[in-house]
């Protein structure tokens, strides 16, 4: 009895042993497919990973072939343009040299893209560039009061004659109003003949087509809207100005139509400049008030220019005017006395400032203004 016992025992571990042999070859064989399974996976996906490669840099190539001609095309059509407006300016005035500067205008005013040339309406000029000073005086109608006739005859004669022929005053009538332009037109050649007929006083009109139909405030509701408006306008009357007047001096002094030149203001300016021992200044600061007074050199423009179109939609730009410090000259996390002692070094204030401000009513409908100490 015990005999079958032991034999019957050894049999359950035998079955055992056989079942657990076939369950490890089951398993064994299970995960070999598996791993053959997943070896053809990763070849398949090595095999997508070269097609895909291949497809990248065939795409790649046709790429570069589309750029390369998109960037023959954009030549060619530069040098037709180029030609275009070389054809139109010598049209327009044999003496006049088209600033190409003024094509960066397109690039932040899509709706000129078109345009073929962008340049001021030159009304009274004789081209006259090589010299030392170009003034800018920007103005627009402003109804029943005008200061610009008194204005023009205080930066007039507030040269020597030999100043006014090392310089070019530059009015720039930024207004839609014909019968503006033909008032101002009219009282400079009556009143300043020697200056229009030597070219040392020009007056510029800004077409309406440089400004889109968002600058026009008369369909606007709110006074805030409207004054945003005329802020904005007034930023591009400054730039178009000034790119205006680059090519034509080796520096370019910002007024204003509502401005009193002091006497001899031009020779202490001169005298000023000239005595500078440092050539690191970013600009001269001749008047302490808004954007009046500020002296620039003309090689650097082009970039004063270009920061103000950027932002021209956000501040007035005497307040753009301070956030370029910011910019050129600040670190992030620098020290702010640091920052201001470099700028005060770059930014050059003459004291006591040469021009007084001396309009009442602005060129904003409605707005008075009596801050008059610059």
């Amino acid at each position: 009895m015990r005999t079958k016992q032991v034999n019957l025992l050894i049999t359950l571990v035998a079955i055992a042993l056989f079942s657990f042999s076939c369950f490890c070859i089951y398993k064994i064989t299970q995960t070999n497919n598996r791993l053959i399974n997943c070896r053809n996976h990763i070849l398949e996906f090595k095999e997508n990973m070269l097609h895909l490669r291949n497809k990248t840099e065939k795409n790649s190539q046709e790429m570069m072939k589309v750029l390369n001609r998109m960037k023959y095309e954009i030549t060619k059509r530069e040098n037709s343009s180029g030609n275009l407006v070389a054809q139109k300016a010598d049209i327009l005035n044999k003496n006049e040299t088209v600033s190409n500067t003024f094509e960066d205008l397109k690039f932040f005013f899509p709706h000129i893209r078109k345009e073929g040339r962008i340049y001021p309406d030159v009304i009274i000029g004789k081209g006259k560039t090589g010299v030392s000073f170009a003034l800018g005086i920007s103005t627009v109608n402003r109804g029943n009061y005008s200061y610009l006739k008194q204005t023009l005859t205080s930066v007039v004669s507030g040269m020597t004659l030999s100043e006014e022929k090392d310089s070019v005053v530059i009015v720039s009538v930024a207004d839609s109003n014909k019968d503006y332009l033909h008032s101002v037109v009219k009282m400079i050649t009556r009143k300043f003949k020697r200056q229009v007929r030597s070219g040392s006083l020009e007056v510029i009109s800004i077409p309406a087509f440089l400004y889109s139909s968002m600058l026009n405030a008369k369909h606007l509701a709110e006074a805030s809207q409207k004054l945003a408006s005329w802020r904005t306008k007034q930023v591009l009357d400054f730039c178009i100005l000034m790119l205006y007047a680059q090519p034509k001096a080796k520096y370019y002094l910002q007024l204003e139509d509502d401005i009193i030149a002091k006497e001899m203001y031009f020779t202490k300016i001169t005298d000023f400049v000239g005595n500078i021992s440092s050539n690191n200044w970013f600009f001269i600061e001749f008047s302490m008030l808004g954007f009046i007074g500020k002296l620039f050199r003309s090689e650097d423009l082009t970039h004063f220019v270009r920061f103000f179109l950027m932002f021209y939609k956000e501040k007035p730009i005497d307040w753009l005017l301070n956030d370029i410090f910011q910019v050129k000259v600040c670190d992030t996390g620098e020290d702010l006395g640091n920052c201001i002692k470099r700028k005060k070094q770059i930014r050059i204030r003459y004291k006591p400032s040469l021009f007084q401000h001396v309009g009442i009513h602005s060129s904003f409908p409605g707005k008075e203004q009596y801050e008059k100490k610059i």
